[in-house]
């Protein structure tokens, strides 16, 4: 019995080693997988901030002394261009990965400069009813995407392997340039898809137009008041913008047939044209309102519609 123990005893610690060999082991399995979940949780985070920012230039330091009765109205649309760019900036966030390579350009930082176009020219307004009106505020509307977001607009022009990744990830096989584009394309662009898959593809630019549809927005020139002489000049001036407008819209719309998700159309050409349609109406607002009593409320027929 006592030349037993001895070997007994050996066998009992071998086999505890060995189980703890296992365990050790497998803790560092664990460790290598969850290093690998911690890995690949830094790197979905590192792509959800690869958009980068927005930066807007700063309006305050440009205004002048702004009169007590125009503070309220100032306040109010300088914390709307705060507003403005933070809905951007999340915006940038929650679109990663879609769209063509001007997709940023076109669905964000274009219908943001054209709201700021808008806000600057009320706040123009506002100070010129009780004091000088400032001019070129509009100097001031355009913003950009910082280096970061530069990257990311790099990764959807479609250059290398990150167009085809951006292909993968929407489930498009046919472009990665447009991937982002043509993912979920259904209801918005059924037109488009029935005539490529019909044969349409051929039959020229009418039916391309057909496919696309056609922009229309509220006429104006019936909602104005009379025109003192000395403002009708510059409303002349942007009615004939307000049609042309329209008219690179509806070019837009010929030109993007099949291109965006569902809400193509509404980011990326009924919102930027509603945005310059709104800073044109401001204008002749405030045109007509520097020798007649202002009108308001023009803004309403800013809105465009498609028609299929």
């Amino acid at each position: 019995m006592s030349r037993a123990l001895p070997k007994y005893h050996k066998r009992r610690v071998f086999m505890i080693g060995g189980a703890a060999a296992v365990v050790l082991s497998g803790a560092v399995i664990a460790g290598s997988a969850l290093a690998g979940e911690t890995s690949q949780s830094n790197g979905n985070a590192s792509t959800k901030a690869s958009p980068g920012t927005i930066s807007c230039p700063a309006v305050e330091g440009s205004l002048p002394e702004i009169p007590a009765s125009a503070q309220a109205e100032v306040d109010r649309n300088l914390a709307l261009l705060d507003t403005q760019i933070q809905e951007a900036n999340q915006r940038l966030v929650d679109t990663v990965g879609q769209g063509g390579p001007n997709f940023v350009q076109n669905a964000i930082l274009g219908p943001l400069e054209d709201k700021r176009v808008a806000a600057l020219n009320r706040i123009e307004t506002a100070i010129g009813r009780a004091a000088e009106k400032p001019e070129g505020l509009e100097a001031l509307a355009a913003c950009t995407l910082d280096a970061a977001g530069g990257a990311a607009a790099g990764e959807e022009a479609g250059a290398g392997g990150d167009a085809a990744g951006e292909a993968g990830d929407t489930g498009n096989a046919g472009g990665a340039a447009d991937a982002g584009d043509a993912a979920g394309g259904g209801a918005a662009d059924a037109g488009a898809g029935d005539a490529a898959g019909g044969g349409a593809a051929d039959a020229g630019d009418a039916a391309g137009a057909g496919a696309a549809g056609t922009i229309s927005c509220p006429a104006v020139e019936g909602s104005l008041p009379e025109i003192p002489a000395s403002a009708q000049a510059e409303v002349d001036r942007n009615l004939a913008l307000l049609d042309t407008q329209i008219q690179e819209a509806n070019q837009r719309l010929v030109d993007t047939v099949g291109q965006g998700g569902p809400n193509f159309v509404q980011n990326a050409i009924l919102g930027p044209l509603e945005g310059k349609r709104v800073a044109a109406l401001n204008r002749i607002e405030t045109a007509i309102g520097r020798a007649a009593e202002k009108p308001e409320g023009l803004e309403a027929l800013a809105a465009c519609e498609l028609n299929q």
